[in-house]
């Protein structure tokens, strides 16, 4: 009896290992306000399910939760990657509700939008720490890369062991600076592209199979 419960066991275990093997990979889409990863998300989303995530716009922290598309099946060179790609809230240090108001927005709306944000922040970190395979970050490559935020998430990501693709995106506009982003993390590969024209998106996929696969 104890032989045919050991074997089960064995069996059970073999099971499981084998489809977890053929679970989707969770892809955290991470990074901070206004950096296009909705931007990013969506451009994978629809071209390859023909589907959006979610909602885009140029105020900030319009994603205050996460949302995730799921059995998203790349195929690349003969290849193919399955993942779910999760879009995060931007994380920021603080939240200011003032940020909104700049944009038009009554004062009760822009406390509550800075209420959700916060709460997104809390949320997307949980994500980092228990939940995804792997990490695509998004950095807008006409700002400064050199921030507190962007180099503890960079750390948080390592200690995690999570493979990590930067993408340097918004290479469109006149003053985006790939090569200083490059600098600020040279332990990881950057990729430069534009989520909104859809500049280089074939690197892209290239690398997400490459990592992810």
């Amino acid at each position: 009896m104890g032989l045919l419960t050991s074997l089960k066991s064995s069996i059970s275990r073999a099971t499981s290992s084998l489809f977890a093997g053929s679970e989707p990979k969770r892809i955290g889409i991470y990074g901070p306000p206004n950096a296009g990863k909705t931007t990013l998300a969506n451009r994978i989303a629809r071209d390859w399910t023909g589907d959006a995530v979610g909602p885009e716009s140029h105020v900030p922290h319009e994603t205050r939760r996460a949302r995730r598309k799921e059995n998203v099946e790349i195929k690349r060179n003969g290849k193919s990657v399955t993942i779910d790609v999760v879009d995060t809230p931007g994380v920021t240090t603080k939240v200011d509700y003032n940020e909104f108001l700049e944009h038009d927005i009554d004062k009760d709306d822009a406390v509550r939008r800075s209420r959700e944000a916060t709460e997104g922040v809390a949320e997307a970190m949980h994500w980092l720490r228990e939940d995804v395979d792997g990490v695509i970050y998004v950095l807008d490559a006409v700002e400064d890369p050199f921030t507190q935020v962007n180099t503890m998430l960079i750390g948080i990501i390592e200690s995690q062991n999570l493979p990590v693709l930067i993408f340097a995106n918004k290479i469109d506009l006149e003053d985006a600076n790939v090569q200083r982003i490059a600098n600020a993390f040279p332990q990881h590969e950057t990729v430069p592209l534009s989520a909104l024209e859809g500049d280089n998106m074939d690197e892209v996929y290239d690398k997400i199979a490459e990592y992810f696969g």
